[in-house]
Order: C-alpha cells, then structure tokens, then sequence
C-alpha cells in the first residue's frame, strides 16, 4: 500500500492553499529576472517516458553551463538562491502529480542523458513511477555543496553521486511501504522548513536502519 489512491487530491488542495505562496513566488522571479516564471525540463518517466518536469525558474535564461547545479554556480539567482534552499522551486510540481506524471514519493526523475537503459539497476527503478522526493533525495539534500567542491561538477554527478542515489533508489523500491513513504513525505516537509537542521546521517540511521533489518 502507498500514497497513489490519495496524492492527486492531495496535490490539488495543495495547490489551492498554497496559492498565495505560488503568487507571491511567481511575482518575486518575475520581478528580479523577468520571463518566463516557469522552468521546464525533459525527465524521463516511468518506463523512460520522457515528460516536462515543471519548476519555478531559479537560474538566469542562458544556453551555457552544465546539466547539474553546483553551489556558486553564477547562474542562479538571489530569489533562486532562496527558492533552492527552502525548495520552494519544486512547488510547481504538485501539478505534475496531478496530472500522473510523477507521485509525490518515488525515485527522482533524472534527465535523459544520465539514464542507462542498458543498465538491469536503471531499467528496475524505471519500472515505478517518480516522485517530488525519495530517499536519495533526501539523503543527497546537499548535492550542490559537494559538487561545489569540484571542478568538473557534471563528471562528479555521473561518477559518484549518481551510482549512490541509484542504490538508494533500488533499495527504497525493494523495502517501500506506506510508514516509509509517510516518513520520506514528513521529512521533506521538515526540511524545507528547516533546512539548517539537514543531517545526510540521521536520514540513513532513520529510514535504511529499518529497510535493512
């Protein structure tokens, strides 16, 4: 049993009450860099399906740099920087549930590029639908600071980030219940929140202490 019988509805009244902060945040990108509000971006789905990912835009409209984000990275905005922090960007994406591209808890759609399909772990996390947040998320809430550490963000992503999130993955589809997804939806909302209280170890200790036991 999971949260599919019940996110759709859920999203949609999120979307209804959140929909002064959806305004507001709407105003304060169009305000500092313009048009368009949104950012989209080709993920792949369920199966490899290829979809538009919606976010609030947090970066500056340009064709250069990398597909990753790193910290620093002279692209983002000030009302991105803030956006990012507080997760505030992935709001719109409660309107990707609602329209059954993602759920609300499943493996983070990755960009086409970085999929092996013929890879047996990337075809077996394929086989679930995505979602908003998931385990690997969680756990790699500080992605941007460690590629931040890097001179070749993209290359870190692919080499060391990317296989960890993709056994995070596998090990979320094998051991997934109701109380874990419950979990995962709790502490993503807990840490937008509060995002100065992340701690990569406690999120392990809590979720893959009881997957592996």
């Amino acid at each position: 049993m999971n949260l599919d019988r019940i996110e759709r509805p859920l999203c949609m009244a999120g979307l209804v009450l959140l929909s002064p902060v959806l305004a507001a945040v709407a105003v304060a990108v169009a305000l500092e860099d313009g048009r368009p509000v949104l950012f989209r971006q080709v993920r792949a789905g369920r199966n490899g399906s290829p979809f538009n990912l919606l976010k609030f835009r947090s970066m500056r409209v340009t064709g250069a740099g990398t597909r990753v984000t790193a910290s620093g990275d002279s692209r983002i905005t000030r009302t991105g920087r803030i956006l990012r922090k507080f997760k505030l960007d992935e709001l719109p994406q409660l309107w990707n549930v609602v329209r059954g591209d993602i759920s609300l808890i499943g493996p983070r759609p990755e960009v086409p590029a970085f999929v092996d399909l013929a890879d047996p772990a990337w075809r077996e996390v394929l086989e679930v639908r995505p979602g908003i947040t998931d385990l690997a998320t969680l756990v790699f809430r500080n992605e941007e600071q460690i590629l931040g550490a890097h001179s070749d963000p993209e290359y870190a992503y692919r080499r060391q980030i990317l296989p960890a999130k993709l056994q995070l993955n596998l090990l979320y589809i094998r051991h997934r219940s109701l109380l874990t997804d419950l979990r995962l939806l709790a502490m993503t909302i807990y840490l937008s929140l509060m995002p100065d209280h992340f701690d990569s170890g406690q999120i392990q200790r809590q979720i893959l202490g009881d997957a592996r036991s």
